[in-house]
């Protein structure tokens, strides 16, 4: 399978061809993240590519998309409580600065991360997180991806 869906992510959801989708929420995809160093790491898009952020949409829509993300988060905190007991957080931001369309980072914070980043935002760890092969998203990540996915659901 060819990587061709990460260059229009949400036209690739809007297919079937995203392998990341784990749901279909309103205004937006739940997708788990491409990397796992944080596992249960997921990121909420819009499914309208035209948003480039929140206060593009209309209210009505704006709130739909920030139920979906309250739904996401949810369903992730469940999940990682669930499968390790390190479990400490959800941390949830909009921030629009790489990518032009509107998209919601749900991390899950662990006690296990380094003392000198575990009260500090993600972005703060090495960038070399984001492509390192060790924790790219695959197979071994499925059964934390099918309780997100399930607790989604179970939402409904």
């Amino acid at each position: 399978m060819t990587e061709d869906w990460k260059q229009d992510r949400i036209a690739a959801a809007h297919r079937g061809d995203n392998p990341t989708v784990i749901g279909r929420l309103p205004e937006a995809f739940a997708v788990i993240g491409d990397v796992q160093w944080l596992p249960g790491y997921c990121v909420l898009l819009t499914d309208d590519p035209a948003v480039g952020r929140l206060t593009d949409l209309p209210r009505a829509r704006r709130l739909a998309y920030l139920e979906s993300v309250e739904r996401l988060s949810t369903a992730v905190e469940h999940a990682c409580a669930a499968s390790d007991p390190a479990f400490r957080r959800v941390n949830i931001e909009i921030l629009g600065n790489a990518d032009p369309f509107l998209h919601t980072h749900v991390f899950p914070r662990y006690e296990w991360e380094p003392p000198e980043i575990i009260q500090r935002p993600v972005w703060l760890y090495p960038v070399e997180r984001w492509s390192d092969p060790q924790t790219a998203l695959g197979p071994q990540h499925d059964p934390i991806r099918a309780a997100i996915a399930a607790h989604l659901h179970d939402q409904t």
